[in-house]
């Protein structure tokens, strides 16, 4: 009994350590880090591009994994929605659609992975 009780304290032990070593003081910038956590989760052991982190009023939030490709990912994502590249201001790429013009933000989170939000209106 005693042998499984130190098992899973090290299993627990080992896991805290990794999380604290991916994500370091990241971890803890956003206002719901077990969320951002669940979803570094789900696109890890999935085979998608980029994971729903939140759904608001006004936007949404994906995450995805920094990359070579990592803006074609949105763009991709707005393409398929119509939506047609038109230039880069800083951390925000405008897209066009029928003289209609929207703003997808991005921002890292880590050097892993890196956040983007979309209006609602898309």
């Amino acid at each position: 009994m005693k042998r499984i009780l130190i098992v899973i304290i090290t299993l627990l032990v080992l896991l805290i350590s990794f999380i604290g070593l991916r994500f370091g003081s990241a971890l803890f910038q956003e206002e719901r880090p077990i969320l951002i956590l669940y979803t570094v989760m789900k696109l890890e052991f999935s085979d998608h591009d980029f994971e729903l982190i939140s759904d608001t009023s006004t936007s949404k939030r994906y995450l995805s994994k920094t990359g070579s490709s990592s803006e074609e990912i949105f763009h991709d994502f707005m393409r398929d929605r119509g939506w047609n590249f038109k230039e880069q201001m800083g951390s925000g790429f405008i897209f066009e659609k029928d003289g209609m013009v929207s703003v997808v933000t991005t921002r890292m989170y880590t050097r892993h992975y890196f956040i983007w939000s979309v209006p609602n209106e898309i």
